[in-house]
């Protein structure tokens, strides 16, 4: 490739990435780690209806934002999120359904000695179907077994490899030997950067009842704090006043001479109940 082309590329990846920093004010950022090129393929294809998948060299993704962010400051927050093997998704789809449509494709693979393991791997406690010849094997990693039927059977279940530890050689050899692939890849989620905001991709998963629950522990922590210590606020006067009725009704009551019509309801009430029962 010539100097011209290779300059001519990168001008128009400039150009791509600045129209969709313009049109778009969602974005997920995602890594793209042991993503093979297929997969994108595949990745890129279900997501075409709801969103823009885009990759690039880290260098040139900042110095789109670094321009950017003069116009808008708020771009130096996804500047921070710009590191390691990572793509931008461009969506103004509903949130949650493109964080599904981004997570839903991942492909099994098995394990490979010296990388990083995404989830713990357990080997589950059965028969192997391999021979007495591969015990050996079995007790170099600590594993018990016996011998049933002619073949090794695994005694408990064995948690073999904890995430983010790397993957041993020997542990890769078992696996491999029992047809386990004990971990997925796919594109995943590291921030989510909302009209220039950036959160974890957690919050998605919080719902309205979430919020309505925390909004009301919330008032009702203020309104508590705020009768404690006598300081009237929007979320205690309603129990103020609610109080103060009580304790009117209350001295109506205990007065017999003083009376009004809430309190003769209240009377009345408590005559109907007792001669009821």
């Amino acid at each position: 490739m010539s100097q011209g082309d290779s300059r001519l590329k990168k001008e128009n990846y400039f150009t791509k990435l600045e129209q969709l920093l313009e049109e778009y004010s969602t974005i997920f950022i995602v890594n793209v780690d042991n993503v093979g090129s297929n997969q994108m393929h595949q990745i890129r294809a279900a997501l075409r209806k709801d969103a823009v998948l885009l990759m690039g060299k880290n260098t040139m993704v900042r110095k789109v934002l670094r321009q950017k962010a003069v116009e808008n400051p708020a771009y130096e927050k996804l500047m921070n999120c710009v590191y390691g093997n990572v793509g931008f998704v461009f969506t103004k789809s509903d949130m949650k359904k493109v964080r599904d449509l981004i997570t839903a494709n991942r492909v099994a693979a098995p394990a490979k000695a010296g990388a990083i393991a995404p989830v713990d791997v357990v080997v589950p406690a059965g028969n192997t179907g391999m021979g007495p010849e591969k015990t050996s094997f079995f007790q170099a990693l600590g594993i018990a077994t016996k011998i049933a039927r002619g073949t090794i059977e695994i005694v408990n279940d064995v948690e073999l490899i904890k995430a983010g530890t790397k993957v041993g050689a020997s542990e890769a050899v078992l696996l491999n030997m029992m047809s386990i692939s004990p971990f997925t890849y796919g594109l995943t989620i590291t921030s989510v950067y909302d009209k220039g905001t950036i959160f974890s991709p957690d919050v998605l998963d919080v719902s309205d009842e979430d919020l309505v629950a925390s909004l009301m522990s919330g008032i009702k922590s203020v309104a508590a704090i705020s009768m404690a210590i006598g300081y009237p606020t929007v979320a205690s006067v309603p129990h103020s006043l609610v109080n103060g009725y009580k304790r009117i009704l209350g001295l109506g009551l205990a007065l017999e001479e003083y009376s009004f019509e809430a309190v003769d309801k209240v009377c009345l009430f408590i005559y109907t109940r007792v001669h009821n029962d």
